[in-house]
């Protein structure tokens, strides 16, 4: 089957590989249809993601068809239209025993720790499966990048009336707004890219947004914005070091800050930035299971909307020519979307 590979940094491969076979137990067999591109795709070409070895097939955010299914699986049928939980958890490990699959100690995230989407037919374990039959090809295979989304506005916990920063608005970024909105709370903006931050105010109704140029400069308008409160939760979604390092300044005396990006770099900070707010820092890696059956129902009832997101439609196979414009934040690209049924 084909299938197209990265076999190092800035070096896609078009190849073939062998057949999966048929599926034994606890696995069904799938056809990709589409695949979104993340920004864990993007670091991964770049070089620059952590948990990230070589040769690698990518691909996690997947809109899939099953074709076959193992002999005890009896909630898919051939023919089911799927999202992808790509969080291969163990089960067994303290994370896994207390409900916390994201968090797995031993976690393979498909695409990343091991072999993902990228190629024609693939088996997967029939659990890891969340059926959407009445949903597009390209929904199913957002509803992995809104999971992220929903696990972090999870770990901040904005209520009603809590102002949010949300910095970063890639991707992921508007996943997570997706999320605050749902909760009530009145939302912020901040960004490098300015036809970004048009994006969030023209899709998503957002009043007030900060084009960052320096830190003193977006501190004064976080003043502006909350009265010289700074802001109960703030979401960092950039992957950016400087950034994350930076965060710490905008958050209120008791607030929550949360680094949902990733990156490989360190983070530095005082002691007291954090300790004289009592300031609380959550990571959010991941999400669970449950999120993906919740955004789900949200897309079948228009709670959320995909279509804003997708700014590039791209076929497999012109994908090795294309994907290094998706890199380039100056390009406008908010999410690529490949079609996987010509490989």
């Amino acid at each position: 089957m084909h299938a197209i590979i990265l076999d190092k940094p800035e070096s896609f491969v078009a190849t073939t590989l062998p057949d999966p076979g048929s599926p034994g137990p606890g696995q069904v067999l799938v056809r990709p249809h589409r695949m979104g591109i993340c920004g864990t795709d993007v670091g991964g070409y770049l070089g620059k993601m952590p948990f990230f070895d070589y040769p690698r097939i990518i691909g996690h955010e997947l809109g899939v068809e099953v074709l076959e299914v193992g002999p005890d699986v009896s909630h898919l049928r051939p023919g089911d239209r799927c999202a992808v939980e790509p969080y291969l958890n163990c089960g067994r490990c303290y994370a896994c025993r207390r409900g916390h699959t994201n968090c797995c100690q031993f976690n393979q995230t498909f695409g990343v720790m091991c072999d993902g989407g990228l190629c024609e037919r693939f088996l997967f374990r029939a659990d890891k499966l969340h059926p959407g039959n009445d949903l597009t090809w390209e929904q199913l295979a957002l509803v992995e990048t809104l999971a992220i989304g929903c696990h972090a506005c999870d770990r901040g916990a904005p209520q009603a009336d809590d102002q949010v920063l949300l910095i970063g608005a890639g991707p992921i970024g508007l996943a997570v707004l997706e999320f605050v909105k749902l909760t009530g709370a009145k939302i912020t903006v901040m960004d490098l890219v300015p036809s970004r931050l048009d994006f969030c105010r023209a899709n998503y109704g957002v009043d007030d947004t900060i084009a960052y140029r320096d830190d003193a400069a977006a501190m004064a308008e976080t003043e502006r914005i909350t009265g010289g409160d700074r802001f109960p939760v703030v979401i960092d979604a950039t992957g950016n070091q400087h950034s994350m390092s930076a965060a710490l300044q905008h958050v209120a005396q008791t607030g929550t800050l949360v680094y949902v990006g990733i990156t490989n770099q360190a983070l530095s900070f005082s002691h007291v930035a954090m300790h004289k707010p009592e300031m609380t820092i959550r990571a959010s890696r991941n999400a669970l299971p449950g999120d993906f059956t919740r955004i789900i129902e949200l897309i079948r009832y228009g709670a959320i909307r995909t279509d804003p997101w997708i700014t590039d439609r791209v076929s497999a196979a012109d994908l090795i020519a294309k994907f290094p414009t998706y890199t380039r934040p100056d390009t406008g690209v908010i999410k690529a979307v490949v079609d996987l049924t010509c490989l």
